[in-house]
């Protein structure tokens, strides 16, 4: 199990993304489609929780963000601190959002374009990404 939200009490940097920023990525990659399904919050859900967040406090993790992803204009909002996170951690966040894509069984077009533009909004080659992708995609066929 990763721990990308816990932070050491004598760490000082602010390398670690919220798990506000993530969710509200998270949340925006189910809703492009807008069909934002029971499926998809349950994957936001376990996703948010296997990054660290602690499970009591997840409905309401969810319920903010829910509200700061349909109050904001652009996804820059969102990925201004998960873009400073270690690669390997990035790649995690990737692996959550195309499951959530994938959740339907299907990428549609505004979905693929979201995914590249996240890529370079977080600084990760799309090669990567496009890997994470059919890793996902495998796993659902």
């Amino acid at each position: 199990m990763f721990n990308i939200f816990k932070k050491e009490e004598t760490e000082k940097d602010n390398n670690h993304p919220s798990i506000m920023a993530v969710a509200c990525l998270l949340i925006h990659s189910a809703k492009i489609d807008e069909n934002y399904t029971d499926k998809e919050k349950k994957i936001i859900k376990n996703s948010i929780v296997e990054m660290g967040a602690r499970s009591e406090e997840i409905d309401k993790i969810i319920q903010v963000a829910e509200k700061k992803e349909k109050d904001s204009n652009q996804i820059i909002d969102f990925t201004r601190e998960v873009k400073n996170i270690s690669n390997e951690d990035k790649k995690i966040i990737i692996e959550a959002l195309w499951n959530i894509i994938y959740s339907d069984e299907d990428a549609d077009m505004y979905e693929t374009n979201l995914m590249r533009r996240l890529s370079g909004l977080l600084y990760l080659d799309p090669k990567v990404v496009g890997d994470i992708k059919e890793k996902v995609r495998r796993k659902k066929i």
